[in-house]
C-alpha cells in the first residue's frame, strides 16, 4: 500500500525529526514494522539536513543486519538519487547502495566513475568495491 502524498509528507517531516534528534532506533523499529515507510527515505536523503542524511544511513545500516530482506523496498528510493545534481546525495546514495545492494548494482554506479567531483569518485570505487566482497 502507497502512502497518499500527505502522508508521505507528514511522516517524512515525523521521521526526520526523529532523525535529527538522534532517535535511530525508534525510526528503525517504525521501518520494521511498516514497509510503507520505506517511500520516505528518497526525500530524506534529498532535502534532509546532514544529520537526517547520516540517520538514513545508521537506519539502513541497521536494518540491513536485522531485516536484509527489506533492501528490496530502500533500494528503488535511493537508486535515483545517483543522478541527483547535489554532489552530496550522489555520494550518499552510492555509499548506501554499497551497503545494501548487490553486484547487480554495480552497473548503476560506474557512471558515477566519471562523475565531476572526486570525493563521488572515490566514494563509488568503494562503494562497487564493497558490493563485489559482500556478494
Amino acid at each position: 500500500m502507497a502512502l497518499s502524498k500527505e502522508d508521505l509528507k507528514e511522516f517524512t517531516a515525523l521521521l526526520s525529526q526523529d532523525l535529527e534528534n538522534g532517535d535511530t532506533d525508534k525510526v528503525v523499529e517504525l521501518f520494521k514494522y511498516n514497509k510503507t515507510l520505506y517511500e520516505t527515505l528518497g526525500k530524506m536523503l534529498s532535502e534532509g539536513s546532514m544529520f537526517v542524511r547520516l540517520g538514513v544511513n545508521m537506519l539502513l545500516e541497521d536494518l540491513n543486519e536485522e531485516k536484509p530482506e527489506d533492501m528490496k523496498f530502500a533500494l528503488p528510493q535511493v537508486i535515483p538519487l545517483l543522478k541527483n545534481e547535489n554532489a552530496t546525495i550522489r555520494g550518499d546514495a552510492a555509499d548506501i547502495i554499497g551497503m545494501i545492494g548487490n553486484t547487480e548494482h554495480i552497473p548503476l554506479l560506474k557512471p558515477l566513475l566519471e562523475d565531476e567531483h572526486s570525493q563521488v569518485r572515490e566514494i563509488v570505487a568503494e562503494a562497487m568495491d564493497n558490493l563485489k566482497e559482500n556478494d
